[in-house]
């Protein structure tokens, strides 16, 4: 399955540094990681979001990535909107485990910056 994640200029600059190869862990505050399920929705995201936060850098990127069909599936699809704003919640315990079931790389697809 493809999924898309949208993020920052600091949790890009993670994800970089493991070679593209895994998400790194949420923070204290962050009990769910919540990859999407449509480049559309992941776009919204970064381009209405990220760009205007200052701990997003201000600058938001939508990332692509494979995952192994039979570990997702066990995950019920969230929505948290509009129809297409369907989202896996991962919980940050399960992060760990979530990245061995990425096929790499993580590709950056769209970026955005502020105006």
């Amino acid at each position: 399955m493809i999924l898309y994640r949208p993020v920052g200029e600091a949790e890009l600059r993670l994800i970089q540094e493991s070679g593209y190869q895994r998400f790194p862990p949420r923070l204290p505050e962050q009990p769910i990681f919540y990859p999407v399920l449509n480049q559309q929705y992941a776009e919204e995201i970064a381009g209405r979001w990220n760009t205007k936060d200052a701990n997003s850098g201000y600058k938001g990127y939508v990332l692509e990535f494979e995952i192994d069909d039979d570990y997702i599936t066990a995950f019920p699809v969230q929505t948290a909107g509009a129809a297409y704003h369907q989202e896996f919640w991962i919980p940050a315990e399960e992060l760990e485990n979530f990245n061995t079931h990425i096929k790499p790389p993580i590709r950056v697809v769209k970026t955005f910056e502020s105006p």
